[in-house]
């Protein structure tokens, strides 16, 4: 198993456990479901939400290259007819 590496060091299996224990103790087994479910809710709309910004710059990229064929079309275009 890879640790995770944050800003603090490295979280090995030992440190999950504890962190795990003691989340158990404040929210207790009834609410550890609910906790779950709400936390994957968020993972999923985060995640949600950065393929949507990914998309809309994908989008502009694409609006601004075609808007840039066609500047380029339309100076052709002049300099042919001034010829």
């Amino acid at each position: 198993m890879t640790p995770v590496v944050l800003a603090l060091g490295k979280i090995g299996v030992q440190e999950l456990l504890i962190v795990l224990a003691i989340v158990l103790v404040i929210f207790g087994p009834k609410q550890l479901p609910k906790l779950a479910k709400t936390f994957g809710k968020t993972i999923n709309n985060f995640k949600k939400g950065v393929n949507e910004g990914l998309e809309d710059d994908e989008d502009e990229k694409k609006e601004e290259k075609a808007e840039g064929e066609e500047k380029a079309e339309e100076e052709k275009e002049e300099k042919a007819e001034e010829e």
